[in-house]
């Protein structure tokens, strides 16, 4: 290098080492971009990136009079910018000695003894930290090799891990580990000189980065496979799809051959469900809301040998109200109000049509009502939303992998109109409208957060301690993609827990948590342990056997008392459920600020646990008659076809159809489950002279054929919904 003299070529140290054989001249970029008596007089495609060839061999000449402070030699091209400070020094001698360079405005550069520092108050916490890029420990000291986050307290890194992740994120991904702020954090790593290039991340410029990440297993493990295709025949959105371990992800089986009626049911391979039955946890975990439909003989899907197949369960009695009390408006007249529910996930069951618990349904109807408060604010948010649109291409696969790539990709925005492309299904890039596939996404994308590492526990779940995840600002994501989903029009998540909703909600250091939120049976029956102990040697002998449990939690401490076990146990509990995830909380909580969802949850708790905490109601003839609006001309009493529709209703949930709820819901609609928001336009049903049944998409539209006889609407509906459904498929 003409400037410092060196050979080295190290791109992350001195930058990238040019040679321009044509002018005779090597330089490193850094060396030429620090230099004090040079500046840019040229265009970017000029010279060496706008510095001129004449500009630096006047700046060589200049240098080679100065004598470095350092290493003494000359050609010291770099001087302190502080008032009266004389000392020159080249690149990599300032790099040695810990002088900083500024790499933004005028490119300032500061020695040893003048450089710029972070404040350290008296109540800074002393000790060592992990550091949240490379996990190693890293002092809490004033010195060069470490820096702190001005955002977050408790963030404290190593300078070389920060300058690596710089060059590797760059300028648009390059924020906070932690609370994913950029703006302060970029600001500050700046004037404590760390280099932040002006490009995309690396991991979007290397082609075909995430190849190897759609890779899956597909091989049908089952003891007996009952495809004629063989064990490695995969049949997207078929009985023959290969599902795969929920657990290791390394066995698979063919949804038939496990007699798995849809994709979204969890499945265990043997050595799975062998490790959970040796650990005793098996037994208590509960099954997915489909697999509990699903029983035979005392036995469920997940056995390795299929059983026999069973007669269709009935999901509901007939609802004789229906008939006596349509939705219908004439035309003047404006569309009564209906109730707008999420439905992804959802549990069959019996109902009467009279409720025999009457406190059951006084709840229920409250539940409704805040479902429906949630629809009118969630569609204040939607005001946001703009018809610009952003496309994301999704591999059904790997929809978690492919989902964030999509929503951190730099052109992504929450406030765009978002299109949905399933780049792996022929069916779905071919005849799914984009509203269905949008639905569909949010779907798979809610489920899947559900089962992920992220959160632990059964039904109501808390966040997890996943330091990977930290890493990688996971939670921050998952805030994120829940809140677009909200106000995209994606099913609300549903199982959240009580705690964890009260954590994001009122603030962690407001809540108590419950015995319930321990996921980890083995702390959960220790904490059981010292809760239930008669007797103060009892207690004390419990204590003394998980001493390390309870330093590793902070509360190891002298008992004289029994009494004392109450706040040990509450200190364990908050310990374990809220202090411990920290971290991830305040990430997720950044996350579902995003298009202001946080605020509305702040604003409106009781409204907005509805959604979060209880799981959608499922589908009834009663939830599809409220959702549609019967238009007609015609006087309310005589509606030709109404009572045909509203029959077929009551024979669908009965179960003496061919076809599901769902089915009727997707075929209008494209989705199996009411967003929380509600549709957009309303679903209506026109009663019109044509020959078969219609469903519009685009504008939530149902029309339907005017017979002479039930049996004749009936017969049309079917072979339509299922003929148009089973194209879809294939």
């Amino acid at each position: 290098c003409v400037l410092c003299g060196r050979t080295d070529d190290c791109p992350e140290k001195y930058g990238e080492k040019r040679t321009y054989v044509e002018y005779n001249l090597t330089v490193h970029y850094y060396c030429l971009l620090m230099s004090s008596g040079i500046w840019q007089r040229g265009e970017e495609d000029e010279g060496v990136d706008g510095f001129l060839i004449t500009d630096i061999k006047k700046e060589v000449n200049r240098a080679a009079k100065l004598k470095c402070n350092i290493c003494k030699k000359k050609g010291a091209s770099i001087g302190c910018v502080a008032p009266k400070c004389k000392r020159s020094y080249h690149f990599p001698c300032g790099l040695q000695r810990e002088c900083i360079f500024q790499y933004m405005e005028d490119f300032r550069s500061y020695c040893w003894e003048h450089r710029p520092v972070q404040k350290f108050t008296d109540k800074e916490p002393r000790g060592a930290s992990p550091c949240t890029i490379c996990l190693d420990l890293v002092e809490h000291l004033p010195v060069y090799t470490v820096l702190k986050s001005p955002c977050c307290k408790n963030a404290w890194f190593h300078r070389e891990c920060l300058q690596y992740q710089a060059l590797s994120a760059g300028i648009f991904f390059f924020r906070c580990t932690l609370c994913n702020n950029k703006d302060i954090f970029q600001k500050e790593m700046l004037r404590m000189g760390i280099h932040i290039p002006e490009r995309d991340a690396s991991w979007e410029l290397e082609e075909n980065a995430y190849q190897d990440l759609l890779h899956c297993y597909q091989h049908c493990d089952v003891k007996r496979c009952l495809c004629k295709k063989g064990r490695d025949y995969n049949e997207p959105d078929s009985k023959w799809e290969i599902k795969r371990c929920q657990y290791c992800g390394s066995r698979g089986t063919h949804l038939a051959c496990s007699s798995m009626k849809s994709w979204e049911q969890n499945w265990e391979c043997v050595e799975c469900r062998s490790i959970f039955a040796k650990s005793g946890k098996y037994g208590k975990r509960k099954k997915s809301a489909l697999a509990t439909t699903e029983k035979t003989n005392g036995t469920t899907c997940l056995l390795e040998e299929p059983p026999p197949k069973s007669p269709r369960q009935s999901s509901g009695s007939p609802r004789n109200f229906l008939l006596q009390s349509p939705k219908i408006t004439c035309q003047n007249m404006s569309p009564c109000s209906h109730l707008e529910l999420s439905a992804s996930n959802r549990v069959t069951m019996s109902l009467s049509p009279v409720m025999s618990n009457r406190n059951w349904s006084l709840r229920y109807k409250h539940l409704r009502e805040r479902r429906r408060e949630v629809c009118k604010l969630l569609k204040e948010l939607k005001v946001q939303v703009k018809t610009k649109t952003t496309r994301l291409n999704i591999n059904a696969e790997n929809i978690w992998g492919s989902a964030l790539k999509g929503f951190r990709q730099r052109i992504f925005s929450p406030t765009n109109t978002i299109e949905v492309n399933f780049s792996n299904c022929k069916n779905r890039s071919k005849t799914n409208t984009s509203a269905a596939s949008k639905h569909h996404f949010f779907q798979l994308l809610m489920l899947h957060l559900q089962n992920s590492s992220l959160f632990e526990g059964s039904s109501g779940k808390n966040l997890s301690l996943d330091f990977q995840a930290v890493k990688e600002n996971l939670y921050f994501e998952a805030g994120k993609m829940i809140a677009v989903s909200l106000v995209h029009g994606g099913p609300s998540p549903g199982f959240f827990s009580k705690t964890l909703f009260n954590c994001v909600v009122y603030g962690p250091e407001n809540v108590k948590p419950a015995l319930e939120d321990i996921a980890d049976v083995d702390v959960a029956q220790t904490i059981k342990t010292i809760k239930y102990a008669n007797s103060l040697s009892s207690l004390q002998s419990t204590l003394q056997d998980c001493c390390e449990f309870l330093a590793a939690a902070g509360c190891l401490r002298p008992v004289t008392a029994l009494c004392d076990k109450n706040m040990l146990v509450n200190d364990i509990l908050v310990y374990h459920v809220i202090k411990r995830i920290t971290l991830p909380l305040e990430s997720f909580r950044q996350g579902l600020k995003t298009l202001g969802v946080l605020e509305k949850m702040q604003m409106h708790p009781d409204v907005f646990s509805s959604v979060l905490c209880h799981n959608p109601e499922r589908l009834s003839a009663e939830t599809i008659c409220d959702l549609f609006t019967i238009h007609s001309s015609s006087d309310v009493n005589k509606v030709e076809g109404a009572d045909f529709w509203m029959g077929f209703l009551q024979d669908v949930e009965s179960g003496e159809s061919v076809v599901t709820l769902e089915d009727i819901l997707l075929f209008v609609t494209g989705s199996y489950y009411i967003p929380s928001i509600g549709f957009d336009p309303e679903p209506t049903i026109k009663f019109l002279h044509i020959k078969y049944p219609i469903g519009n998409r685009l504008l939530n539209c149902l029309e339907l054929p005017i017979t002479q006889t039930y049996q004749q609407f009936k017969n049309k509906m079917e072979l339509t919904i299922r003929n148009t459904l089973r194209v879809e498929r294939e």
